[in-house]
Protein backbone atom coordinates (compact mmCIF):
# COMPACT_ATOMS: atom_id res chain seq x y z
CA UNK A 1 0.00 0.00 0.00
CA UNK A 2 1.02 2.84 -0.91
CA UNK A 3 1.38 5.36 2.34
CA UNK A 4 1.80 9.26 0.89
CA UNK A 5 -1.85 10.21 0.27
CA UNK A 6 -2.92 8.66 3.93
CA UNK A 7 -0.94 10.33 5.34
CA UNK A 8 -1.53 14.06 4.01
CA UNK A 9 -2.80 17.08 5.52
CA UNK A 10 -5.67 18.58 4.09
CA UNK A 11 -7.97 21.66 4.57
CA UNK A 12 -9.99 19.11 6.96
CA UNK A 13 -7.40 17.33 8.39
CA UNK A 14 -5.39 20.15 9.35
CA UNK A 15 -2.99 18.37 11.49
CA UNK A 16 -0.78 21.14 11.08
CA UNK A 17 -2.69 23.80 13.13
CA UNK A 18 -1.65 24.32 16.54
CA UNK A 19 -4.05 22.85 18.68
CA UNK A 20 -3.63 20.03 16.80
CA UNK A 21 0.12 19.59 16.89
CA UNK A 22 0.02 20.21 20.83
CA UNK A 23 -2.59 17.85 21.53
CA UNK A 24 -0.38 15.45 20.08
CA UNK A 25 3.04 16.24 21.57
CA UNK A 26 1.32 16.68 24.93
CA UNK A 27 -0.58 13.27 24.68
CA UNK A 28 2.84 11.93 23.46
CA UNK A 29 1.13 10.07 20.87
CA UNK A 30 3.60 9.67 18.20
CA UNK A 31 5.79 7.95 20.69
CA UNK A 32 3.77 4.87 21.07
CA UNK A 33 3.51 1.66 18.95
CA UNK A 34 1.27 1.83 16.21
CA UNK A 35 -1.45 -0.33 18.11
CA UNK A 36 -1.37 1.99 20.94
CA UNK A 37 -1.49 5.55 19.19
CA UNK A 38 -4.85 3.82 17.63
CA UNK A 39 -5.95 2.62 20.52
CA UNK A 40 -5.44 6.02 22.55
CA UNK A 41 -6.25 8.22 19.89
CA UNK A 42 -9.44 6.26 19.17
CA UNK A 43 -9.95 6.60 22.77
CA UNK A 44 -9.60 10.27 23.30
CA UNK A 45 -12.32 11.29 20.30
CA UNK A 46 -15.03 8.66 21.37
CA UNK A 47 -15.01 9.47 25.29
CA UNK A 48 -13.14 13.22 25.40
CA UNK A 49 -15.00 14.57 22.21
CA UNK A 50 -18.21 13.82 23.50
CA UNK A 51 -21.55 12.74 20.97
CA UNK A 52 -23.03 16.17 19.71
CA UNK A 53 -23.89 18.12 16.87
CA UNK A 54 -21.38 20.76 14.94
CA UNK A 55 -22.31 23.68 12.60
CA UNK A 56 -21.78 21.71 9.58
CA UNK A 57 -20.17 18.06 8.38
CA UNK A 58 -17.46 19.73 6.37
CA UNK A 59 -15.28 21.53 9.20
CA UNK A 60 -11.85 21.31 9.83
CA UNK A 61 -10.23 18.71 12.35
CA UNK A 62 -9.19 21.73 14.32
CA UNK A 63 -12.55 23.10 14.65
CA UNK A 64 -14.09 20.01 15.86
CA UNK A 65 -11.61 20.40 18.99
CA UNK A 66 -12.53 23.52 19.85
CA UNK A 67 -16.54 23.08 19.76
CA UNK A 68 -15.52 19.61 22.14
CA UNK A 69 -18.03 17.58 20.28
CA UNK A 70 -18.79 16.09 17.16
CA UNK A 71 -21.01 13.91 15.16
CA UNK A 72 -20.18 11.02 12.63
CA UNK A 73 -19.11 13.07 10.28
CA UNK A 74 -17.30 15.54 12.24
CA UNK A 75 -15.24 12.77 14.71
CA UNK A 76 -14.38 11.10 11.97
CA UNK A 77 -12.17 14.37 10.38
CA UNK A 78 -10.75 15.01 13.77
CA UNK A 79 -10.02 11.18 14.09
CA UNK A 80 -7.94 10.85 10.19
CA UNK A 81 -6.24 14.33 11.27
CA UNK A 82 -4.66 13.36 14.97
CA UNK A 83 -4.12 9.85 13.44
CA UNK A 84 -2.14 11.68 10.70
CA UNK A 85 -0.26 13.41 12.82
CA UNK A 86 1.15 10.54 14.74
CA UNK A 87 2.00 8.18 10.96
CA UNK A 88 -0.85 6.00 10.89
CA UNK A 89 -2.28 6.06 7.39
CA UNK A 90 -6.26 6.41 7.19
CA UNK A 91 -9.17 6.94 4.74
CA UNK A 92 -12.70 8.02 4.89
CA UNK A 93 -15.24 5.63 3.57
CA UNK A 94 -18.66 7.04 2.77
CA UNK A 95 -22.62 6.03 3.56
CA UNK A 96 -26.01 6.92 3.26
CA UNK A 97 -28.41 5.80 6.26
CA UNK A 98 -31.46 5.89 7.12
CA UNK A 99 -32.37 8.82 9.41
CA UNK A 100 -34.82 6.69 11.58
CA UNK A 101 -31.59 5.91 13.43
CA UNK A 102 -30.98 9.85 14.47
CA UNK A 103 -34.71 10.11 16.07
CA UNK A 104 -34.37 10.18 19.73
CA UNK A 105 -31.43 12.85 19.49
CA UNK A 106 -33.16 14.99 16.69
CA UNK A 107 -36.64 15.58 17.76
CA UNK A 108 -38.74 18.09 16.54
CA UNK A 109 -37.89 20.88 13.35
CA UNK A 110 -34.15 18.89 13.34
CA UNK A 111 -35.55 15.89 12.59
CA UNK A 112 -38.27 16.64 10.48
CA UNK A 113 -36.31 18.71 8.22
CA UNK A 114 -33.26 15.91 8.33
CA UNK A 115 -32.95 14.02 5.02
CA UNK A 116 -34.22 10.74 4.99
CA UNK A 117 -31.06 9.01 3.72
CA UNK A 118 -28.72 11.22 5.86
CA UNK A 119 -24.31 10.88 4.67
CA UNK A 120 -22.35 9.14 7.23
CA UNK A 121 -19.19 8.70 7.44
CA UNK A 122 -16.46 6.57 9.30
CA UNK A 123 -12.49 6.55 9.45
CA UNK A 124 -10.82 3.68 8.19
CA UNK A 125 -6.98 3.05 9.72
CA UNK A 126 -4.59 0.77 8.28
CA UNK A 127 -3.08 -1.36 10.73
CA UNK A 128 -1.93 -5.16 10.60
CA UNK A 129 -1.69 -4.94 6.71
CA UNK A 130 -5.75 -4.35 6.56
CA UNK A 131 -8.29 -1.79 6.85
CA UNK A 132 -10.50 -1.43 10.04
CA UNK A 133 -13.14 0.62 10.17
CA UNK A 134 -13.60 2.75 13.46
CA UNK A 135 -17.41 3.72 13.18
CA UNK A 136 -17.61 3.45 16.91
CA UNK A 137 -16.05 6.22 18.01
CA UNK A 138 -18.60 8.30 17.48
CA UNK A 139 -20.96 7.12 20.87
CA UNK A 140 -18.96 8.19 24.32
CA UNK A 141 -19.62 5.62 27.14
CA UNK A 142 -21.71 8.07 29.40
CA UNK A 143 -24.13 8.74 26.59
CA UNK A 144 -24.56 4.78 25.08
CA UNK A 145 -25.25 4.13 28.80
CA UNK A 146 -28.13 5.85 28.74
CA UNK A 147 -29.92 5.09 25.37
CA UNK A 148 -29.05 2.12 25.30
CA UNK A 149 -32.50 0.59 26.97
CA UNK A 150 -34.04 2.89 25.02
CA UNK A 151 -33.39 1.68 21.34
CA UNK A 152 -36.03 0.54 19.32
CA UNK A 153 -36.50 -2.68 17.60
CA UNK A 154 -36.55 -2.38 13.82
CA UNK A 155 -35.47 -4.86 11.01
CA UNK A 156 -34.34 -7.55 13.19
CA UNK A 157 -32.00 -4.85 14.87
CA UNK A 158 -32.23 -1.84 17.20
CA UNK A 159 -31.84 1.65 16.26
CA UNK A 160 -32.21 5.44 17.66
CA UNK A 161 -30.64 7.92 19.64
CA UNK A 162 -27.64 7.48 17.02
CA UNK A 163 -27.26 4.06 17.30
CA UNK A 164 -28.02 1.38 15.07
CA UNK A 165 -26.85 -2.23 16.28
CA UNK A 166 -27.80 -5.49 15.46
CA UNK A 167 -27.84 -7.16 19.23
CA UNK A 168 -28.11 -3.95 21.95
CA UNK A 169 -26.50 -6.37 24.59
CA UNK A 170 -23.62 -6.78 22.67
CA UNK A 171 -22.24 -3.71 21.71
CA UNK A 172 -18.51 -3.28 22.08
CA UNK A 173 -16.66 -0.20 21.19
CA UNK A 174 -13.28 -0.76 22.68
CA UNK A 175 -10.41 -0.87 19.67
CA UNK A 176 -8.28 -4.20 20.37
CA UNK A 177 -7.17 -4.35 16.87
CA UNK A 178 -10.28 -4.90 15.11
CA UNK A 179 -13.42 -2.86 13.43
CA UNK A 180 -15.44 -1.60 15.74
CA UNK A 181 -19.00 -0.33 14.82
CA UNK A 182 -21.78 1.90 16.27
CA UNK A 183 -24.27 3.17 13.13
CA UNK A 184 -23.58 0.77 10.55
CA UNK A 185 -26.90 -1.34 10.94
CA UNK A 186 -28.69 1.72 9.26
CA UNK A 187 -26.60 1.43 6.59
CA UNK A 188 -28.84 1.82 3.06
CA UNK A 189 -25.82 2.96 0.43
CA UNK A 190 -21.99 2.43 -0.23
CA UNK A 191 -20.63 5.51 -1.39
CA UNK A 192 -16.94 4.24 -1.45
CA UNK A 193 -13.74 4.87 -0.60
CA UNK A 194 -11.85 8.33 -0.53
CA UNK A 195 -8.29 9.33 0.21
CA UNK A 196 -9.45 12.31 2.16
CA UNK A 197 -12.82 13.68 3.52
CA UNK A 198 -12.31 16.92 1.54
CA UNK A 199 -13.24 14.92 -1.41
CA UNK A 200 -16.28 12.77 -0.15
CA UNK A 201 -18.27 15.86 1.18
CA UNK A 202 -17.59 17.76 -1.64
CA UNK A 203 -19.44 15.19 -3.18
CA UNK A 204 -22.24 14.42 -0.02
CA UNK A 205 -23.09 16.94 2.38
CA UNK A 206 -26.10 17.01 4.94
CA UNK A 207 -25.82 20.50 4.83
CA UNK A 208 -25.60 21.77 1.47
CA UNK A 209 -28.83 23.62 1.27
CA UNK A 210 -28.69 27.28 2.81
CA UNK A 211 -31.59 27.15 4.65
CA UNK A 212 -31.00 23.61 6.60
CA UNK A 213 -27.54 25.05 7.69
CA UNK A 214 -28.90 27.53 8.64
CA UNK A 215 -32.08 25.73 10.65
CA UNK A 216 -29.37 23.23 11.96
CA UNK A 217 -26.96 26.61 13.19
CA UNK A 218 -29.94 27.83 15.35
CA UNK A 219 -31.29 25.13 16.63
CA UNK A 220 -28.17 22.63 17.17
CA UNK A 221 -27.45 24.41 20.43
CA UNK A 222 -31.06 22.99 22.12
CA UNK A 223 -29.93 20.10 20.44
CA UNK A 224 -27.00 19.76 22.13
CA UNK A 225 -28.73 20.55 25.51
CA UNK A 226 -31.16 17.41 25.28
CA UNK A 227 -28.06 15.26 23.59
CA UNK A 228 -26.45 16.55 27.23
CA UNK A 229 -29.05 16.38 29.60
CA UNK A 230 -29.98 12.39 28.16
CA UNK A 231 -26.13 11.69 28.83
CA UNK A 232 -26.41 13.23 32.46
CA UNK A 233 -29.77 11.40 32.83
CA UNK A 234 -31.60 14.63 33.28
CA UNK A 235 -33.84 13.32 30.01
Amino acid sequence: MERIPYLQATNLVDYNHPSIRKLVEERQWDQLSDYDKIRAIYDFVRNEIPFGYNRSDDIPASEVLRDGCGQCNTKSILLMALLRKAGIPCRIHGFYIDKRMQKGALTGLVYFFAPQKIVHAWTEVFYDNKWLALEGVIIDDPYLSRVKDRLCSSDGGFIGYGVAVKNRDQINLCWRGDSTYIQSFSITEDLGYYDHPDEFFSAYNNTKSPIKKMLLNLLRKRVNKQVDAIRKGTR
